[in-house]
């Protein structure tokens, strides 16, 4: 855009080039969301057994949990040939101009990760969970370090692709967790040295030991990122009708070990920025990522799957925070998670963004970060109050700044009048 001519005629007015491009930036982030959001818009909640992609494409869901006596998941038989939704909204090509995760370790404490995962082979460190039946754990670690460009499909690299896995059971081998199976995995992440530890898993309630274990992880600089809220909504424990089962499952509530100090809460999110409509609410959460109808690789073969629910919005925070780490190493962990949350999307609960994360100058150098991501993504919520507001906000700056320009060219015409006996405005 040309700079404005200094001399124009009496009298001829011209919006000015800076208002003109904010108000079409103001428009641009009305309700409307960005284009990936129809990447899988059909694809159902976790609890299912197969999903639709955005390209009509069926897909198993990767289960959190197995029956007694079921046997274990298999192999999904469909390759998607689309590349997820998530990776344009986390900018993974912009992030990994800056990191990929190579020298940091993240735990999964989760239902183990299979040795035939792919995208991991050799990346994996397995601490007392060798295998996964149920196959979440597998899912989970794909989803933070599995290599770009593995083989079959398009590229469902993991966020950290240069990240090592360590895995670490934290339930049973059907996928039941329980407190004290959770703190016995967070002690061992921590002594087997792991810089992040992701807890995918959701406890309706803690226990000093899970508590002790969290200090424990704190006390030794680990980052440790947990799940808000479950997958799928809890049996409700009071009320006999399903309407007051329903109710008492929207009620937002705590869950363990995300609502423990010196844990980083994650929620979820999916293509059009909204969650699905029954999903269990937190009573707080520190930050947002994609988490619903995601897509990645099983435990076994070469398919893929789906899912949705805030332990894969997990797995996507405990991967920007290894790709943090390695970007800076000197990091402590509470200052790795301010840089995450200081540069997130503002949102009623901010939402990550890695590559300001990686990119932004903070003050001090280590502490938290305060630019802001160069390359924004606003994704609005269904009724697009969010960015009406942004729009709003945005061309009352505008105005304001043209307002001061005015009363300063006003003030110079003043001098040159003072200065030049007669002359004419």
């Amino acid at each position: 855009m040309s700079a404005p001519q200094p001399h124009r005629h009496r009298g001829e007015r011209r919006a000015p080039g800076t208002l003109a491009a904010v108000c079409a930036l103001a428009l641009a982030l009305g309700p409307a969301t960005a284009s990936a959001a129809t990447a899988a818009d059909s694809t159902p909640a976790a609890s299912g057994t197969s999903g639709t992609s955005g390209e009509g494409v069926r897909l198993p869901v990767i289960p959190g949990t197995l029956r007694s006596g079921a046997a274990c998941t298999k192999a999904s038989p469909t390759v998607m040939n689309v590349t997820p939704w998530t990776h344009d909204v986390l900018d993974l090509s912009g992030a990994w101009a800056f990191s990929r995760g190579a020298g940091v370790t993240v735990a999964v404490v989760d239902t183990g990760v299979a040795p035939g995962t792919r995208g991991l082979t050799g990346r994996v460190t397995a601490a007392g969970a060798a295998d996964d039946c149920v196959g979440h754990g597998s899912f989970v670690a794909g989803l933070i370090a599995g290599a770009a460009g593995s083989g079959g499909g398009a590229d469902f690299g993991g966020i950290a692709p240069q990240a090592r896995i360590l895995a670490v059971r934290g339930t049973d081998p059907l996928g039941r967790a329980d407190a004290d199976r959770v703190a016995a995995g967070i002690r061992t992440a921590v002594d087997a040295h792991a810089q992040v530890i992701a807890v995918p898993l959701a406890l309706p309630s803690g226990s000093a030991a899970l508590t002790s274990a969290v200090r424990y992880a704190a006390a030794h600089d680990c980052v440790v990122v947990a799940a808000a809220v479950p997958d799928s909504a809890p049996a409700s424990s009071t009320g006999s009708g399903s309407g007051s089962a329903s109710a008492d499952a929207a009620r937002p509530r705590k869950y363990w070990p995300a609502a423990e100090r010196d844990v980083l809460s994650v929620v979820d999110f999916g293509p059009d920025g909204t969650r699905p409509k029954d999903a269990p609410e937190p009573e707080q959460a520190d930050l947002a990522a994609p988490g619903d109808k995601v897509v990645g690789a099983g435990p076994r073969g070469k398919g893929h799957f789906t899912g949705s629910g805030a332990s894969f919005a997990t797995a996507y925070v405990a991967g920007a925070a290894a790709l943090v780490r390695s970007h800076a190493p000197r990091l402590t962990a509470p200052q790795a998670v301010r840089r995450l949350t200081s540069t997130a999307y503002p949102a009623d609960v901010p939402r990550l963004d890695a590559y300001a994360a990686l990119t932004a100058v903070p003050h001090g150098g280590t502490g938290p970060a305060t630019a802001v991501s160069p390359r924004p993504v606003v994704w609005s919520s269904a009724d697009g109050r969010g960015a009406r507001l942004i729009a709003a906000v945005v061309v009352a700056v505008a105005l304001g700044a043209v307002a001061v320009a005015a009363a300063v060219r006003g003030a110079v015409r003043g001098r040159r009048r003072r200065a030049v006996p007669g002359a004419a405005d």
